[in-house]
């Protein structure tokens, strides 16, 4: 908040990124949720909750998280009757078999172009997605030929740290999330809710 007084206050409003000007342009975009903060998968679900709340047709395909995952966005989804796929083997950093990881990226990145390609979908988050083009699992120039040939109107959305530059490039929408303050930093562990 700030400690300003009313006349030391812009009283000017900056534009913000809806006082665009001119005819509306529809497009599908492709949003990049990366950097080290939080809230990188938590803001691809705040999109995919309000997409599904507009009668859209959504999917999250999840690459690190385990098959069996239950945290709270899986518990979520399924009450909302919101199709998510985790196809991973946990926290890919932590993994003992790398090449078994890299399989299951790849795997599953052979699943995320058929759903990209079937046009079923207006809004797909692709969770994680930037560690398997990071490590080299995935051919990063691959995946914006996919995105480039995906339906006009289709939303995708990939998280994850370390996004490729060329990602970042061929994006329309790119966030950095940035470490400001972590509980981590005071030995406060993941919170039910929070985090998971």
């Amino acid at each position: 908040m700030s400690t300003d007084t009313p006349e030391e206050q812009d009283t000017q409003a900056e534009p913000g990124p809806q006082s665009v000007t001119g005819p509306r342009i529809n497009k599908g975009l492709v949003i990049v949720n990366t950097g080290k903060g939080k809230g990188k998968t938590t803001a691809a679900m705040g999109v995919v909750v309000r997409a599904w709340g507009r009668g859209m047709k959504v999917i999250m395909l999840q690459f690190i998280k385990h098959s069996t995952a239950n945290f709270g966005e899986q518990r979520a989804a399924k009450k909302m009757g919101i199709e998510m796929r985790a196809m991973g083997d946990g926290f890919t950093w932590r993994s003992k078999d790398l090449d078994q990881s890299a399989d299951l990226a790849r795997a599953h990145w052979e699943d995320c172009k058929s759903v990209i390609a079937s046009g079923e979908y207006d809004v797909i988050v692709l969770d994680e997605f930037t560690y398997p083009m990071h490590y080299g699992w995935i051919d990063t120039e691959e995946v914006i030929e996919v995105l480039k040939a995906r339906p006009e109107m289709q939303h995708v959305i990939i998280t994850g740290r370390n996004a490729p530059e060329a990602l970042v490039e061929f994006a329309d929408l790119v966030t950095e999330m940035q470490v400001v303050k972590h509980p981590y930093q005071e030995g406060i562990k993941a919170q039910p809710g929070i985090e998971f």
